[in-house]
């Protein structure tokens, strides 16, 4: 598989996330925007103003995960934000399948999360429309969370699913993916991984960013 690492930036420094974001640009493909409404989750984070700021700079493609209620109104806002990537939840939207269509139209990559309790049969009637399939292994809501390694049978069902019907969807893991747990991620199937407290807690970002990318793609080939 061909390993893609999202950089989430909940956990990074707010102030200076153009530096934060260039201390792990040599080693992240995508950057990772946890939108939280403290509604849908209890918790609230970055917006779209945040957004537009980092979209002006844009040093990698945005990835925008929105944890928030009303996405049928809010996703198409976050396009024309500058987000290259929307992802909505199937538990807040009120219509998948109007969503994912509009926002293609938009021309806009669409990405579908499921929470933790969620079972991957809720979703399977998307798979082929969309481009991202987001299986949470943390409820959604803070970072820093303990890995929930029960969900790697979600992503092994998802896997499989994508090589018998050949699909070309990625399988996305958010949540606790560090140092000991991204290449489980990887080997279960996932091949889109959003790292955020393992890289930007540790001394060096842009040297931890490298490790989680290495062990990625050394459990990708296992």
């Amino acid at each position: 598989m061909d390993i893609k690492i999202a950089a989430s930036i909940l956990n990074a420094d707010a102030n200076n996330l153009e530096k934060e974001i260039s201390s792990v640009s040599a080693s992240a493909d995508w950057i990772h925007v946890d939108v939280m409404d403290n509604h849908f989750v209890p918790n609230l984070s970055f917006g779209i103003n945040v957004l537009e700021s980092l979209a002006q700079k844009k040093q990698k493609p945005l990835d925008a995960h929105l944890m928030i209620e009303d996405p049928d109104n809010w996703a198409p806002k976050f396009v024309e934000a500058g987000a290259d990537s929307v992802t909505f939840h199937y538990e807040a939207a009120k219509d998948s399948k109007k969503l994912i269509k509009e926002l293609h139209a938009m021309k806009s990559r669409v990405g579908l999360a499921i929470k933790p309790k969620t079972p991957l049969s809720d979703v399977k009637e998307f798979l082929s429309d969309i481009d991202v399939l987001l299986v949470m292994t943390v409820e959604p809501g803070f970072g820093g969370q303990s890995f929930m390694s029960e969900m790697l049978e979600k992503v092994k069902e998802a896997r499989s699913i994508i090589n018998n019907e050949k699909l070309t969807m990625w399988v996305q893991v958010d949540g606790g993916v560090g140092l000991k747990t991204i290449e489980l991620a990887s080997q279960a199937g996932a091949d889109f991984l959003v790292v955020g407290s393992a890289a930007f807690s540790a001394q060096d970002p842009g040297k931890a960013m490298k490790e989680l990318r290495e062990l990625a793609v050394k459990g990708s080939i296992n």
